[in-house]
């Protein structure tokens, strides 16, 4: 009898994902974290760090054009871009189709993602050489820390709140953000699931409506992370992203669009609810 090879996270304590698995392309132990590279049978090849997927190239196209398009598309001119993580480059590869966009600094902590991402994914991070990139490995706290009034948009294309990512979700961090960007800049993090996550979704919308002048979650469906339903929240100094102001959006997007823009900003009840004690910003 052959022997099947499957790959299981755990997303929760009672509820998992597997995928069955051709091999194992490449296992490494960085100075930050574990990770993988598997080739997966139903989504292809699947990036996984300390145990987390964190993308695969049958679904990543979902994420990566909702943590961009939205700021992006909503912003009349963003012409500097900060990515904090997002070593894979997919959030990269998204931005440069933008020609008003001059400068794309990509910050991430983990040189050896860069070179997994390059390897195994060119795909993902074939914007890694365009030239409008810059690529620092570094801390983006301490990044961020050091910038005021650069940028038009940050983008947050963390992992999980664990490990080298937990200071990405702390107040201290969006203060910081908020100096970095230009009078009128935007700021995006994903957020988890509104499943399983909800009091960290609740947490992280406080401390950046506290930080910044509206505040606004969105909503994506992506298969491979946990519950298939994943949040992202908006900061922003002045545009109302309900009224996207941005020009030359590309057209070349697979689920990006100019209707689901402003529909992923219409929450579910239970999302809503989650949030009532915030006065979300949102449309009822």
């Amino acid at each position: 009898m052959q022997t099947e090879l499957w790959y299981t996270e755990k997303q929760t304590p009672n509820l998992g994902l597997s995928c069955k698995v051709k091999e194992t392309l490449y296992f490494a132990k960085t100075d930050y974290q574990e990770m993988a590279v598997l080739d997966t049978i139903q989504f292809g090849r699947m990036l996984v760090l300390d145990g987390m997927v964190q993308l695969t190239v049958a679904d990543e196209f979902v994420y990566h054009e909702m943590i961009s398009h939205i700021p992006l598309a909503t912003h009349p001119c963003p012409r500097n871009v900060l990515v904090v993580g997002g070593g894979d480059g997919g959030a990269v590869r998204e931005i440069v189709k933008y020609p008003q966009v001059e400068k794309v600094t990509l910050v991430e902590i983990d040189a050896k993602v860069i070179e997994a991402a390059r390897r195994f994914f060119p795909e993902i991070s074939s914007a890694f050489s365009d030239p409008r990139v810059e690529i620092k490995i570094a801390d983006g706290i301490e990044y961020v820390r050091s910038l005021e009034s650069t940028c038009d948009v940050i983008i947050v294309d963390s992992t999980e709140p664990v490990g080298p990512a937990v200071g990405l979700f702390g107040s201290p961090f969006y203060e910081g953000a908020f100096r970095a960007l230009k009078p009128d800049g935007i700021f995006v993090a994903q957020t988890e699931s509104p499943f399983f996550n909800a009091d960290l979704i609740r947490t992280v919308f406080r401390r950046i409506k506290t930080v910044f002048p509206q505040a606004y979650l969105y909503l994506a469906s992506v298969p491979t992370y946990p519950s298939g339903l994943w949040s992202f929240t908006l900061g922003s100094k002045k545009y109302n992203p309900l009224e996207p102001e941005g020009k030359n959006i590309p057209q070349d997007t697979r689920y990006y669009t100019a209707g689901l823009h402003r529909s992923s900003f219409t929450l579910p009840r239970f999302v809503r609810d989650l949030l009532a004690d915030e006065h979300c910003e949102h449309e009822s």
